[in-house]
C-alpha cells in the first residue's frame, strides 16, 4: 500500500494518493495524453475568426435574432411566427424544428425590463458562488487556496454574467445548471432535478447535463432519485413535443434547412471554444489549452461525488463539441464553462500524488529465517 503524502492544499489526500503504482503509472500516462491532446486546439479552426475579418452584418448574428425575438413579443406578437420571420430575415435555417429556441427565455425576457432581467442574471451569478463556496469550503484546509477556487470560478462564469450576453440562452441555462449540481448531495436531489429542467426549458443541450446525473443515480441505486432526473426528462420531452408541432405551423416546405452538425472539429476545437468562453481567453493559446487540460484532471483528482459529477458533465460537453459543433457553434462550450476552471484548484493535489504514485519504487521484502 502506498502511505499519502500530507496534502498541498486540499483538506484531505486526492483521489490518486493511494494507487498502487502501476495504476498510477496508468493516470500519469492518461495525463499526459491529456494535455497532448489539449495542445490540438493549436491547429484547429478559430471560432472567433480571423483578427481581419469584417465582423457579419447584424442582421446575420444570433444576438439579433434574440433581441428582435424578444421585441416581437414584447409587442404583443405570437412568438413562433416572430421567431420564423427573424430567422428568415436573418438567412438562419428554419429546419428541423430545433432551430427554433423555446420560448421559455423570450417569454420572460419580453415581461420584464431589461434591467430588472439583467438583476436576474447577476443574481444567478451570485447564488453559483455562494452555493459552490459552501459546496468547496470543506474541501480545502486553508482559507488561500479556498480564495483561488473563488476566483477560478468567477473566471469560469465571467463571460455568463456579461451584459451583452443576457439575450444568450446558454449562458442561462449554464449558470443554471451549475447551481443545480451544487444543489445536489447524496439522498437530496429535488431541487437540483428541478432547476435542471428549468435549465433544459431554455437551451435543449442541458439535457446532457440531466442524463448524467440520471446515469449516476442509478449507478448508485437510488430509485428515487433516478425516478426524480426521469420524471424531468419526460417533462421536458412532452415540451419538445409541443414546440415541434408549433414549430411546424410556421414553417414551409421552401424554407431553408439546418446543413447539419456533424462538425467532428475533436477535443482541441472543445478546448479552444472552452478558453473562449472563460477567463482563460486572456491567456495564449498554448497556455490556456494546458490549463484546461489541467483543470479536467484536478477534478478528476478530488475526492468527492460532485467531482465525478461534474467531471462527467465536462466530458459529455467535449464529445458535443468535439463530434457535433460546427465552427459558428462553438459557443455550445459554454455550457461547460462556468464550474470548469475550478478543476486548477484541485490539480497540484492531483498531480504530485500521480507522480508520486507513478515513481514509487518501494518493495516489501519478506525474510524467512529458519531457526
Amino acid at each position: 500500500m502506498v502511505r499519502p503524502a500530507p496534502p498541498l492544499l486540499l483538506r484531505e489526500p486526492s483521489r490518486f494518493a493511494m494507487l498502487p503504482r502501476d495504476r498510477a503509472r496508468w493516470a500519469l500516462a492518461l495525463l499526459i495524453a491529456l494535455i497532448v491532446a489539449t495542445l490540438t486546439a493549436l491547429a484547429v479552426p478559430d471560432p472567433a475568426g480571423p483578427a481581419d475579418a469584417m465582423p457579419p452584418p447584424a442582421a446575420q448574428t444570433d444576438l439579433y435574432l434574440y433581441g428582435a425575438i424578444v421585441d416581437g413579443v414584447r409587442a404583443g406578437g405570437d412568438y413562433y411566427s416572430i421567431a420564423a420571420n427573424a430567422l428568415r430575415a436573418g438567412d438562419f435555417p428554419l429546419r428541423p424544428f430545433f432551430t427554433f429556441r423555446l420560448p421559455t427565455l423570450a417569454m420572460v425576457q419580453s415581461h420584464l425590463p431589461p434591467g430588472v432581467v439583467l438583476g436576474m442574471l447577476w443574481a444567478l451569478g451570485l447564488a453559483v458562488a455562494l452555493v459552490w463556496y459552501i459546496r468547496l469550503k470543506p474541501a480545502f484546509a486553508r482559507p488561500l487556496p479556498r480564495a483561488c477556487a473563488m476566483v477560478l470560478l468567477a473566471g469560469g462564469i465571467v463571460a455568463c454574467v456579461q451584459p451583452g450576453l443576457v439575450l444568450f440562452h446558454e449562458a442561462w441555462a449554464a449558470m443554471l445548471i451549475a447551481l443545480s449540481l451544487g444543489l445536489w448531495r447524496p439522498g437530496r436531489w429535488l431541487e437540483a432535478a428541478a432547476i435542471g429542467l428549468c435549465a433544459m426549458l431554455i437551451r435543449e443541450t442541458a439535457v446532457l447535463y440531466v442524463l448524467v446525473m440520471l446515469a449516476f443515480a442509478l449507478r448508485s441505486g437510488d430509485r428515487r432519485e433516478a425516478g426524480g432526473w426521469g420524471a424531468t426528462l419526460a417533462v421536458f420531452a412532452v415540451v419538445m413535443t409541443i414546440h415541434a408541432i408549433a414549430v411546424a405551423r410556421v414553417v414551409g416546405p421552401l424554407d431553408p434547412t439546418s446543413p447539419g452538425w456533424a462538425g467532428l472539429n475533436g477535443l482541441g476545437f472543445f478546448i479552444r471554444a472552452l478558453s473562449l468562453s472563460t477567463a482563460l481567453h486572456a491567456l495564449p493559446l498554448t497556455l490556456a489549452a494546458i490549463l484546461a487540460g489541467l483543470a479536467i484532471y484536478g477534478w478528476a483528482g478530488w475526492n468527492s461525488p460532485h467531482a465525478m459529477r461534474l467531471l462527467a458533465v465536462l466530458l459529455a460537453y467535449a464529445l458535443l463539441v468535439a463530434v457535433f459543433a460546427r465552427v459558428d457553434t462553438f459557443y455550445w462550450a459554454l455550457m461547460a464553462a462556468p464550474l470548469s476552471l475550478i478543476g486548477l484548484a484541485f490539480a497540484p493535489d492531483a498531480i504530485r500524488d500521480t507522480v508520486r504514485g507513478a515513481l514509487d519504487r518501494r518493495r516489501v521484502r519478506v525474510h524467512r529465517v529458519t531457526r
